[in-house]
């Protein structure tokens, strides 16, 4: 499967906002955007004008990165959401969060949504005891997501478990640390979405 393989911290620089793509270096001095708050590249630090197709496409973009999803599955995503009862940016949100990559990050089991996707392809986890590696897999309430046994002396897991409360856990997941066990109490509500996105640029967009 296709997916971007260049420099992370080159696309929070270009969306103009940390995009917590690299774990815990984004919580550190060391973080790109906040050494160099302007777009890469030699033009970089000039003045540019934004028109409002550029407002909306690069909305789209920050939440595509965010999440790690490619233009056609994102674009996918987006037209489940406009069938779907309710409103359609949020929906587009809930979607997004529900996926079992994003809930391993979500959790703590994950540094970043990009080791989690790796995670969760490796068959590090379960969902509802059964083997689970499609990173896609949308949960729902009730679920129970659970690192297998064989997994639980992985360092790295356990340096994210013990780093989770920096950035702590939504409301609709709960976490069991010493099972390492996560249940959904409930589906996200758009509360629990603290990254600053305006999904309604992303419909805007997509109307066109």
């Amino acid at each position: 499967m296709a997916r971007y393989t260049g420099p992370s911290c080159r696309l929070c620089r270009r969306e103009g906002s940390e995009l917590f793509l690299k774990g815990e270096r984004c919580y550190t001095d060391k973080c790109a955007i906040k050494r160099r708050s302007y777009p890469p590249g030699q033009h970089g630090q000039g003045r540019i004008k934004v028109s409002d197709y550029g407002v909306q496409l690069r909305e789209k973009q920050k939440v595509r990165r965010i999440y790690g999803i490619l233009e056609n599955q994102f674009r996918g995503y987006f037209e489940t959401a406009d069938r779907m009862k309710g409103v359609t940016g949020e929906n587009l949100l809930f979607l997004l969060e529900r996926r079992l990559d994003n809930v391993v990050y979500r959790l703590g089991f994950a540094a970043s949504r990009d080791e989690a996707r790796q995670l969760v392809r490796h068959s590090h986890f379960t969902l509802n005891g059964r083997k689970a590696n499609i990173p896609s897999i949308q949960v729902k309430a009730g679920d129970v997501i659970q690192l297998r046994e064989k997994s639980r002396k992985i360092a790295v897991i356990g340096e994210s478990l013990e780093a989770v409360v920096r950035r702590g856990i939504p409301q609709w997941l709960e976490l069991d640390k010493d099972a390492f066990k996560g249940t959904v109490k409930t589906s996200p509500v758009r509360e629990d979405i603290t990254m600053p996105i305006q999904e309604q640029l992303i419909v805007e967009l997509y109307s066109k």
